[in-house]
């Protein structure tokens, strides 16, 4: 079987009260977030629901696709094959169970493809846990 790709967004946010008006203020940016390494995927695919919150570190990786003739940028947050980290935060009602994988310190790289496609190309089975987002 070819090797599984998880693409999910995550959101963060922060809080502040404003100065002037004393009212409370939330700004919330979301962020693409590719998994190469099957031990994170396996732990995405069981443990994150929406709403979930995790610990993601990885590197960021921008890159150029075209869409209907129009070339665009996507910046992500890439977790390689033997690099990155996805840990589950909170309670056991915030996340259906626990879970935490790790990738390796060997000096290996994954060919992370940039070919003109939205989502990475080639033989690898995807799971894509952007359904659930409202846009």
């Amino acid at each position: 079987s070819g090797e599984r790709v998880a693409n999910l967004s995550i959101a963060t946010s922060e809080q502040w009260r404003d100065k002037a008006s004393g009212e409370r203020k939330e700004k919330t940016e979301w962020h693409r977030v590719v998994i190469f390494n099957d031990n994170i995927v396996k732990v995405a695919e069981n443990y994150l629901k929406k709403g979930s919150t995790v610990y993601i570190e990885g590197s960021l990786q921008t890159r150029k696709y075209e869409q209907n003739g129009v070339e665009k940028y996507t910046t992500e947050i890439v977790l390689q094959k033997f690099r990155g980290e996805l840990t589950m935060l909170g309670g056991r009602s915030d996340s259906a169970g626990g879970g935490a994988s790790r990738g390796g310190d060997d000096d290996y790289s994954s060919g992370f493809s940039t070919g003109g496609a939205n989502k990475p190309s080639g033989p690898k089975e995807s799971y894509d846990l952007n359904d659930d987002i409202p846009f």
